[in-house]
């Protein structure tokens, strides 16, 4: 139960909880009233006492308190259990002696009597004041209090429910549900049987206890499930593999506490045969079958669940139609509670389950109870039992309770329950009668047939009544959509899928009616379930358990007829229960003996009807010792109570003896009138006013009512009565219309597909609905019986759910009616109903006389929505009880104008699907198939030819209808109008509409754009276009804004905003011939053509995904195309422009080849990439260059690694052709003249060991002509040449050996490199043009500065935004680059120091993105190069050509910096400037910002600019060729370093002639002590000028020739300033002095490669350094690096 609310504050005293208390119903009686001060919330009656909860959280007690000390003077008046105080009470309890409350925190306490330890406190017999008990959970370690919600006590125990939903339990008997041997149970322990189920309420009668669960659903999946028996450990379920089908079983028998010890016996073991009838109407139920062949009676069986094997064992003998001869031991062996095996053999059940989906066809014939049972039971002629139809009842019932609560899907699954119809024939019932039973007939009634077992979960469909039913096996497979979850049972059920296929043909249409989840998962927790179980458990001598027999049960069993019953409270008198339902129904079952139930049936052991006439319905229940009293609605608001059961005599209860007197007088009274024959109602009630609660107990009964202020509490009750009301009555329609409709045969037929599945969609919607309504309906009662506020209202705080699903629901009741359903379900309704439809005529609540059936259909189904005006009405009387400033009040109006809003929305929707269907209904009629969609509503329609085409023939007729998601244009010829040929049908999504002004033309026109047609439509009047224009737009604006269903009618809303947007998002499959023919769009759109993001498929598989412009492919986008003979993917990723691949893009050919470079007009055109590579190589050839109109053209590098050769030259039409070189992987060079893909002309061909030819070539590596060959040593021969390169030659000519004599001649023969070769210059032109391009110049320097910034500013955009759809690509530093770039740097005016600085930070950004077109342009050009000379080119003879191709990127970048910066000087001018600026300047800067040495002006030079940017990337395989090249003298030059670095420091200052006066006396030592110095002795080494060695080490970890000499200049200072501090004084250099020292220094800097980075700096040194100081000093290191080649060691 929710915890208890504050009433509201506004209300006085005495107007709330007011209490009157009677007993019996004779007509004399009135209630008295008991005067408390403070409003009374809930009451609990024992057997002669009560207790009762205050406001404020205060308990009283009345009545014989024999526990306390001291008696009250007054028993009949409330004392305060002051021990309690300083404790919020929050709900309480009373047993038949003794009380329970729970406070706020949770805690429990007791007090009363205490002998079975029902107060839960040991060594006590009797309890005097509330006392604290804890429920301490052991599972969780250490042991936690758990917290209680509520409690319910029976005689000898009591049950609380715990915060986690579990319940608990103490005291004594089997009502415990514990599984104990030992009572009375002191301390509270939990009920594991129901551990992992969701418990609402818990009940207790005298000895038993009923259990209110929530059905297993998706929601309790999240609860760990209980797989191992908390007491024996062993797993409840079982799973067996067998080969092609699996065996699942939970057959699990606790064989600990079962038995209980004989002191305890609370159960007692009936006769053999049971005598004792307590109604004529109700079947023996015999506990034991006997068997014919042993003649003898079998054992008679304890009622104990211990026989529970044995009975299990026989009722499968039984069920398997063969005969059982029950051995004594094994009954013996049962009986102490050890398990036998009671399973038949898997065949056997196959046999079984086979014979019975066979004899599915039985029910017909069976209606005559003869033979039915012969058909499914072969053998049952030979069984002899003292009851036949009891026999079999006890077979199905107790195959129910055999194996407790999991066992009962066995007989579902079988269908058992079918079988209690069947009796054999020829065997006489008791009494002679072989004809119908009533109560088989009501039990079969209210069982559930073909559902699932509630254990193992739940399917929330409820059944229709059993005779209408077929019988479809085994039931539960039948329905289609559920599968078995798991087949529980007492036998290990078996089911083979071949066995499942065949049972799963549906018999006939089953149409789940309950909604499975509910509703939207938020508010399943708030509103209150209805899909619930009733679990029983304890004494069942009078049938109150509702098992359908007198046993006990130890544990929760679930009643299986109470299923889907929808009970949302259970109550227990002393011997009998009852449960209220949602549909304000009470069912009771149990001990009769006073008329308590409410019906005839004594003792009745299932669940009943109480008998109450038609439109009471109850609201609350309760019962006490033999009387049960209920709170109903009647015909006004105010609540009736009605009473059941026992007359109370004045003056009689009190005295024990008159009490015994009475049991003796049983007999008589029952003749006497003193008790009723069904409820009846008390007159007295409606001087109560509002009654909330009813509670009884004893012989007493309470109420509690309310006084309704300002008619508060009036409005509320009306709420809910009309809540249940509209409930009641849509729970009729489901059941009595709606599902028996749903399962006729001829629906099919007559409705067709389509219509069928809209009705289904309506009766799910309509079910939806429904149980929503019980879902609120079952909190507004909650609210009343407990809180009675306004805050608890569901209707406030989720509104939007209600609104949704009548909103949902109404769309599909047009869609229905839209299609003609309601004429076609005619026919069936009146087949099924008669041609006398009263039961539809009552339910639709239709007045007019004679109507048709259609037409009350349509009154039927339209009548949930009547309700929706009353939420709006009721809500707004709530209101007028608040004061108009309060928040309450706010929020009541708030939801009443939103409930009345919809009831407009609707009526319209409603409107519109009539205007639709009457449409529809006088259509000409062949477009009536293709247009007439569920979804689709009429706006308007031209055929008062309001509506004209314009230009349209003399004959043709054309006619306009809008639809809420189309506009379809009718055409036919002249005469006929019913025989339009043609239409066209233009979705709204994509139709643009503007008017044409009148002012030139004079006629009134509208324009309509479609993808692919535009046309002009006229009007015939300025009304009629204004009203299509404003239609058209609405109906589009809808649309768009995903409302289609919801389409506004012409006539509502011109406030709307008038026109739709031009640009929106849509799809669109294009019809005609072209390009575009069957290709679907879906994306952005601007006034009929797609523009912005979109994605294009074409039938054949090809997708453009991308961006549009006007109707084309424009910006960035990926193209896949299909190639089908190799079922592989051409794809395409880059720019377009006007439908065509137009910019940089990277294209993936299905064959494996990738290009990435630059596209005009879809082909290969500019700078790219061509890798090509088949299966697993990764590309065995490898193109980079320039691309003419998808040709090779121009000059390009091909690297064909397969053969190991590298070309780089000039191509024409994928031909080498002009000048190039070509160098392979054996360091063979050619360089020279191409003609058609070969070595054809002159050329140069240099092999590794330097032998060259220079002259003619035929084909590639073959000599044919002219030429001369120069041998390594300098001899050579001249003459004609023939043959192949390596494989001998053919040679006539003359042999020369010219240094023969003349020895000092240098060799003069050398052959110049680089002549026949692309001048740098000419390279990579494409890549230089694409930049110039991007800055806006058609050729380098043609254009406007200004321009290039504006394009420089879109590129970094654009980029950006394409980047940021990825952000994982941005990296954090590049992301701050590009901010700093977004600042266009002043790029006019003169260029001071400052300025040029700037230029060179903005230049060192820029090139560091690829998004800026310079860093574009250098990432290109860093990737030819590498292109170029790694791999198979790093050759040495091609360091000429890298040097100059860097000098020539060089040149060329700088003429694009001059044209960005036109102020920046040529290449050697000067920028003046200031000298003392300049110190400053040069002050902070890192190696980067000091590039050359200070002096009074600045040369520019675009080394010294652009080196810094491009030298580094380009580094590598550059240094790699200096290396290749300079190999020889490095390799002489180390071995020397090596040599004489042997030698100690003295030494070599001595030999390489070091002055002695600079030779260091001494030096720091690094680690020691601050300032410490140490001698340097003959033996120390690498000590010496240490800082300075360590300065020029530095050399190669520097990139340019700036830097490389920067560190040579530090390196000298680093000398002098040791010199300085060796000689005590400023000291001048001579080359004679500094040269031996710094010669020591480059020896003990041991640089490996010294030479080639001498050349480096050498070739790139900016040309206004050479004759400064940095030259001077590079010479000198130059002329070590000589020196040290040639130094002779002596």
């Amino acid at each position: 139960m929710e915890t208890q609310r504050k009433s509201s504050e506004d209300d006085s005293e005495g107007e709330r909880g007011l209490l009157h208390t009677w007993k019996g119903y004779s007509c004399s009686v009135t209630p008295e009233r008991l005067l408390l001060p403070r409003p009374v919330l809930q009451v609990a009656l024992g057997i002669r006492h009560g207790v009762l909860l205050v406001e404020g959280g205060q308990v009283y007690s009345f009545g014989e308190l024999s526990w306390k000390q001291s008696q009250p003077l007054e028993p009949e008046k409330p004392t305060l259990e002051s021990a309690l105080s300083g404790q919020r009470v929050i709900s309480i309890a009373a047993g038949s002696f003794h009380s329970g409350a729970v406070t706020e925190d949770g805690g429990v306490h007791m007090w009363g009597d205490n002998a079975s330890g029902q107060c839960g406190l040991s060594g006590l017999s009797t309890v005097p004041n509330p006392t604290p008990v804890a429920l301490l959970d052991s599972d969780i370690n250490p042991p936690q209090t758990v917290p209680v919600l509520e409690l319910a006590c029976g005689r000898q125990h009591t049950l609380a429910l715990s915060v986690q939903r579990e319940v608990w339990a103490w005291g004594s008997g089997c009502q415990l549900g514990l599984n104990v041997t030992v009572f009375p149970v002191w301390k509270p322990q939990k009920v594991e049987h129901l551990a992992g189920r969701y418990v609402l309420q818990v009940a207790c009668g005298a000895m038993h206890s009923l259990a209110l669960v929530r059905c297993l659903g998706p929601h309790d999946l999240q609860r760990p499930h209980v797989d191992k028996c908390r007491q024996c450990n062993q797993l409840l379920y079982t799973m067996t593999d067998k080969e092609d089908h699996v065996i699942i079983s939970d057959g699990h028998y606790c064989p600990l506490g079962v038995e209980l010890t004989e002191d305890e016996g609370c159960l007692e073991a009936p006769a053999p045969i049971q005598i004792l009838r307590t109604s004529p109407s109700e079947p023996v139920l015999p506990s034991q079958t006997s068997t014919s062949n042993s003649g003898s009676p079998a054992p008679s069986e304890c009622a104990e669940p211990s026989s529970d094997s044995t009975q299990e064992k026989e009722e499968l003998v039984l069920a398997n139609g063969a005969l059982a001869a029950l051995e004594s031991d094994s009954l013996a062996q049962s009986q102490s509670g050890l398990k036998s095996s009671p399973y038949p053999d898997e065949q056997a059940v196959k046999d079984y389950l086979k014979k019975l989906s066979d004899n599915t066809q039985v029910e017909q014939t069976a209606k005559t109870n003869t033979g039915g049972l012969h058909a499914l039971l072969p053998a049952a002629g030979g069984l002899s039992t003292s009851n036949p139809g009891s026999a079999l009842n006890s077979l199905v019932s107790s195959c129910a309770s055999a194996v407790g609560e999991r066992v009962a899907s066995t007989y579902e699954a079988l269908s058992l329950k079918k079988m209690m119809n069947y009796l054999p024939s020829g065997v006489p019932r008791p009494g002679g009668t072989t004809g119908d039973n009533t109560t088989d007939r009501v039990r079969l009634e209210d069982s559930t047939q073909a559902k699932k077992s509630s254990s193992t979960g739940d399917i929330r469909e409820e059944e229709a009544e059993g005779l209408r039913r077929r019988l479809s096996l085994p039931g539960l497979l039948s329905q289609g959509r559920y599968a078995v979850h798991v087949l529980s049972s007492s036998c290990n059920l078996l089911l083979s899928p071949r066995l499942l296929r065949k049972a799963a043909r549906p018999r006939m249409r089953a149409v789940a009616l309950t909604p499975l989840g509910g509703l939207i998962p938020e508010a399943q927790d708030v509103f209150p379930t209805l899909q619930t179980e009733v679990w029983s458990w304890g004494h069942g001598e009078h049938g109150q358990l509702g098992h359908g027999d007198s046993l006990a049960r130890l544990q929760p069993l679930c009643i299986k007829s109470l299923n889907n019953k929808e009970v949302v409270r259970v109550v227990a008198g002393a011997h009998h229960s009852l449960a209220l339902t949602a549909q304000s129904q009470v069912f009771s079952w149990g001990s009769n003996s006073c008329g308590q139930l409410g019906h005839m049936e004594s003792p009745s052991t299932v669940p009943r009807l109480a008998k109450l006439s038609e439109g009471i319905r109850v609201w609350d229940v309760s019962a006490g010792e033999k009387h049960t009293v209920l709170l109903a609605d009647g015909d006004c608001i105010q609540p009736i109570i009605y009473y059941s059961g026992q007359q109370v005599r004045e003056g009689e209860e009190g005295s024990l003896a008159k009490e015994k007197e009475e049991a003796g007088e049983k007999e008589e009274e029952q003749h006497a009138g003193g008790y009723t024959q069904q409820p009846v109602l008390l007159p007295f009630c409606m001087n109560l006013r509002y009654v909330s609660n009813v509670f009884a107990g004893g012989r007493s009964c309470v109420a509690l009512s309310d006084r309704n202020v300002m008619g508060f509490i009036a409005s509320l009750h009306e709420l809910a009565s009309a809540e249940r009301k509209i409930y009641c009555k849509l729970s009729n329609i489901k059941t009595q219309i709606i599902r028996p409709l749903l399962e006729l045969e001829s629906l099919s037929s007559a409705l067709g597909q389509v219509t069928l599945g809209l009705l289904q969609t309506l009766a799910g919607r309509f079910s939806l609905l429904c149980h929503l309504t019980g879902q609120h309906a079952a909190s507004l009662t909650a609210n009343l019986r407990r809180g009675r506020d306004v805050k608890s209202l569901l209707v406030l705080d989720h509104s939007d759910i209600f609104l949704e699903c009548y909103k949902e629901y109404c769309s599909a009741l047009g869609n229905f009616q839209v299609m003609g359903g309601f004429q076609s379900l005619t026919k069936p309704s009146l087949d099924f109903f008669g041609k006398t439809p009263e039961l539809l005529q009552k339910l639709s609540e239709c007045s007019e006389e004679n109507p048709a059936m259609s037409d009350l259909l349509v009154a039927l189904f339209y009548l949930p929505t009547r309700h929706l005006h009353e939420y709006g009405r009721l809500l707004l009387k709530l209101a007028t009880c608040f004061e108009v400033c309060s928040d309450d009040y706010q929020k009541l109006q708030e939801s009443c104008s939103k409930f009345e809003a919809m009831v407009l929305q609707l009526k319209r929707k409603r409107k519109e699907a009539d205007y639709t269907f009457n449409f529809w209904k006088n259509f000409p009629g062949k477009m009536t198939e293709s247009l007439r969609k569920p979804q689709r509503r009429l706006i308007c329609e031209s055929s008062n030819k309001s509506l004209t085409l314009q230009n349209a023939g003399r004959f043709s007729v054309n006619w306009f209808i809008l639809f809420n998601d189309a506009l379809v244009h009718a055409q036919g010829v002249a005469p006929v109008k019913s025989l339009f040929s043609t239409h066209h049908v233009f979705p709204l999504a994509t139709l643009w509409v503007e008017p044409i002004s009148e002012e030139n033309t004079g006629i009134y026109g509208l324009k309509v754009i479609t993808p692919e047609e535009t046309f002009t439509l006229l009007a015939s009047s300025p009304m009629e276009k204004a009203k299509w224009l404003r239609s058209i737009n609405q109906a589009v604006d809808q649309v768009l804004s995903g409302a289609g269903q919801d389409a506004a009618s012409v006539s509502s809303g011109s406030g709307q905003k008038s026109e739709p947007p031009i640009s929106r998002t849509a799809s669109y499959t294009f019809y005609k011939d072209g390009r575009l023919k069957d290709a679907k769009y879906e994306g952005r759109w601007l006034t009929g053509k797609p523009h912005g993001r979109g994605v294009l498929k074409w039938p054949d598989g090809r997708i453009y995904t991308g961006s549009f412009k006007n109707g084309l492919e424009d910006g960035f986008g990926e193209f896949v195309a299909p190639i089908k003979t190799i079922n592989k993917n051409d794809h395409y990723q880059g720019h377009w422009k006007d439908g065509k691949m137009h910019g940089l893009g990277a294209y993936r050919y299905a064959s494996g080849e990738v290009y990435d470079g630059s596209f005009q007009d879809s082909m290969r055109h500019g700078h790219g990439m061509l890798r090509s590579g088949k299966l697993n190589t990764s590309s065995p050839s490898v193109f980079i260059g320039q691309w003419l109109q998808d040709k090779k053209t121009g000059y390009g590098v091909f690297d064909d690694i397969t053969k190991g050769e590298k070309y780089m030259g000039m191509w024409q039409e994928h031909q080498r052709q002009g000048t190039g070189v070509v160098v392979t992987q054996f360091g063979l060079y050619y360089e020279g003249a191409f003609k058609d893909n070969k070595m054809m002309g002159t050329g140069v061909l240099l092999s590794e060991d330097d032998t060259t030819y220079e002259g003619e070539f035929s084909d590639d590596w073959t000599l044919n002509g002219k030429g001369v060959l120069t041998m390594p040593n300098g001899d050579y021969l001249e003459g004609s040449f023939n043959g192949e390169w390596g494989s001998g030659l053919k040679v006539s000519g003359s042999y020369f050996k010219p240094h023969l004599f003349d020895t000092d001649k240098d060799k003069s023969r050398a052959v110049k490199l680089g002549r026949l070769c692309v001048c740098a210059e000419d390279k990579w032109q494409a890549v230089f043009l694409e930049c110039w391009s991007q800055l806006g110049c058609e050729a380098p320097g043609r254009g406007e500065s200004c321009k290039a910034w504006e394009n420089i500013a879109v590129a970094l955009t654009t980029g950006l935004l394409h980047i940021q759809d990825s952000p994982e690509i941005l990296s954090r530093s590049h992301s701050r680059t590009l901010e700093s770039l977004e600042f266009i740097p002043q790029h006019e005016g003169p260029i001071t120091m400052d300025r040029y600085h700037t230029i060179r930070l903005y230049l060192i950004k820029a090139c560091d993105t690829p998004l800026h077109p310079l860093g574009r342009l250098v990432e290109t050009l860093v990737a030819v190069y590498r292109m170029t000379y790694v791999g198979v080119g790093a050759n040495r003879r091609l360091l000429p050509q890298a040097v100059n191709e860097i000098k020539s990127y060089l040149n060329r970048i700088y003429q694009i910096v001059r044209f960005l910066f036109p102020d920046l000087p040529e290449e050697g001018g000067l920028i003046p400037e200031p000298t003392t600026n300049l110190q400053e300047k040069k002050e902070p800067g890192s190696t980067d910002a000091q590039p050359e040495s200070p002096k009074p002006g600045r040369v520019v030079s675009s080394s010294a600019l652009l080196l810094p940017v491009l030298l580094p990337r380009l580094y590598p395989p550059l240094f790699t060729l200096y290396a290749l090249d300079k190999e020889r003298e490095d390799d002489v030059y180390w071995e020397c370093v090596l040599r004489l670095n042997k030698q100690p420091d003295l030494a070599l200052l001595a030999f390489l002639g070091v002055q002695q006066k600079f030779w260091p006396v001494s030096f720091s030592v690094a680690l020691s002590v601050l300032g410490e110095k140490q001698q340097v002795l003959s033996s120390t080494k690498d000590a010496c000028f240490a800082s300075a060695v360590e300065t020029l080490q530095q050399i190669s970890t520097t990139f340019t020739p700036s830097d490389k000499l920067q560190v040579i200049q530090l390196t000298f200072e680093e000398i002098t300033r040791e010199v300085q501090s060796l000689l005590k004084q400023d000291f001048l250099w001579s080359m004679d002095e500094l040269f031996p020292v710094f010669l020591y220094v480059v020896l003990r800097a041991r640089i490996r490669n010294l030479g080639s980075e001498v050349s480096l700096i050498e070739d790139l040194m900016d040309p206004c350094v050479q004759h400064g100081e940095h030259g001077i000093m590079f010479t000198t290191l130059k002329a070590c690096y000589y020196q040290i080649q040639h130094e002779k060691v002596t």
